[in-house]
């Protein structure tokens, strides 16, 4: 008797699974950006949230959630209700960077979300002055061995992408380099196009403008592929093998957030994918579309995790 209940228990559970999916989404979806708008996760959120929204059938709210380092707007998505209506645009730096560094966070990155989808990676560039005697990475990294502790880079503040970059790159080409430390690549530009400083990893939306400016020079980019915006900049791994750092975008619910459900916002992110218009507006960024399944995506966070955990061990490095 008691299997006999436990089995009509979980025949009624499951139904209940699947009418609620089949009747998902009947209200508008909420889409967190734990960052300020107008930002690049900002912006690419709406140039997804559209497309999305018409294929699930229900209108996607972006929704900015700003502070710490994107952990406030993280932690709510954490919290919410995991029924498919609370969904999170997550970055590097909320869930591969930012738990390495911080003494405490209110949400685990792995265990308090469930992860829906990979949808799209921003490559960095190296940047240099026009005064700069090296014309290539090669020429670049050579120069510096050749004048070790001689030269510097200028990062975005301590335990940010930019630095932790720098950092990998310093460690795979065996260099030495001094960190300065900027609130912001911003106001490390005008630094870096006096020749103050030696070499930034800016974004590759933020520093193309200075490139095609004709203020700064770009030697390459830290994707393993070329960039259309620039197709004619090598990546940096053609001079060190297997560099690679990117700014990745994925989509998380709550934890708990049933197996249906995620898979349908996959879908619908999938979807939007490929549309030209999504593409066009995505390449415009300078982020590539990746889509994939949650079981990719979860894949890709746990190695991406494992490659700066090295990077911040070895490195000792902190956040300010």
């Amino acid at each position: 008797m008691k299997l006999l209940a436990s089995l009509i228990l979980a025949a009624a559970s499951l139904a209940a699974s699947l009418a609620h999916a089949e009747g998902y989404p009947s209200r508008p979806i909420r889409l967190v950006v734990p960052f300020p708008a107008g930002g690049a996760t900002d912006i690419f959120a709406r140039a997804l949230s559209q497309k999305v929204g018409d294929r699930l059938g229900q209108p996607i709210v972006v929704d900015n959630k700003p502070g710490a380092g994107g952990a406030i707007g993280s932690d709510q998505a954490a919290k919410a209700q995991p029924d498919g209506y609370t969904l999170l645009l997550a970055t590097t730096s909320t869930h591969s960077i930012g738990p390495l560094l911080a003494a405490r966070l209110p949400y685990d990155a792995v265990r308090d979300f469930t992860p829906i989808a990979h949808v799209g990676d921003a490559p960095s560039i190296m940047l240099v002055p026009n005064s700069s005697p090296a014309k290539t990475v090669k020429e670049w990294v050579d120069h510096a061995r050749k004048n070790p502790g001689k030269l510097n880079y200028a990062s975005s503040g301590n335990g940010t992408v930019v630095h932790l970059t720098a950092e990998y790159f310093k460690a795979q080409a065996g260099l030495f380099l001094v960190h300065i430390p900027y609130k912001g690549t911003a106001l490390a530009i005008p630094d870096l196009v006096s020749g103050k400083v030696d070499v930034l990893f800016d974004s590759l939306p933020s520093g193309l403008p200075h490139v095609k400016e004709g203020r700064l020079r770009a030697l390459g980019i830290t994707s393993l592929k070329r960039s259309p915006l620039l197709p004619d900049l090598p990546p940096v791994s053609d001079t060190i093998p297997g560099f690679e750092s990117v700014t990745w975008f994925g989509v998380y619910g709550p934890k708990g957030l049933p197996a249906d459900i995620a898979a349908k916002v996959n879908a619908a992110f999938n979807f939007a994918l490929q549309d030209a218009e999504v593409k066009d507006r995505l390449a415009r960024l300078g982020i590539e579309p990746v889509g994939g399944t949650p079981q990719q995506f979860a894949a890709m966070l746990e190695k991406d995790r494992a490659k700066w955990r090295k990077i911040v061990t070895d490195r000792r490095i902190t956040a300010d």
